[in-house]
């Protein structure tokens, strides 16, 4: 376990214990809650787990280095970023996601492109977001959150 996730582990602990001494019930009350909550997404994070694997398993190890890990960095940064502009994932999965291709080969910098577009860019909710902001807004702000997205992964590059 390194360093970041035991700090995490502290801080929760520290926090769950504050919050147990200030008022017992509620912790208690919250944690019955956050309970229901995960056994209501349990269902839905297997499957997008099990679709992840599927993927994995008919994708090999050498086509993920080749458009993933090769070396113009640029130009699979960019394939990531579109790839992750029209995929509509939970975040939450695809950080493991992103941790299965850099361990099969993909360089880390499309992975950060990837994730930065998931986030940022949606191609999928573009029709939403046009009928609610207007074509103009929800252009212009898909845009420079996908040219941002770039920028992004490749500064990560540099400092990773």
């Amino acid at each position: 376990m390194d360093i970041f996730t035991r700090g995490l582990w502290i801080i929760t602990g520290i926090g769950f214990t504050v919050s147990i001494i200030k008022d017992k019930e509620k912790t208690f009350r919250s944690m019955k809650m956050a309970k229901g909550m995960m056994k209501n997404m349990m269902g839905q994070i297997i499957g997008i787990l099990f679709l992840i694997g599927l993927i994995l398993t008919f994708i090999p190890p050498e086509i993920i280095k080749q458009y993933l890990g090769g070396a113009n960095v640029l130009s699979s940064s960019i394939l990531s970023a579109v790839i992750g502009s029209i995929t509509l994932i939970p975040a939450f999965v695809a950080f493991p996601l992103v941790g299965s291709l850099v361990d099969l080969g993909a360089s880390i910098v499309p992975g950060v492109a990837f994730l930065t577009t998931l986030t940022m860019v949606g191609f999928v909710t573009f029709p939403l977001e046009k009928q609610e902001f207007g074509f103009k807004f929800a252009a212009i702000r898909n845009s420079l959150s996908f040219v941002f997205a770039i920028v992004i992964a490749m500064v990560m590059g540099v400092f990773i």
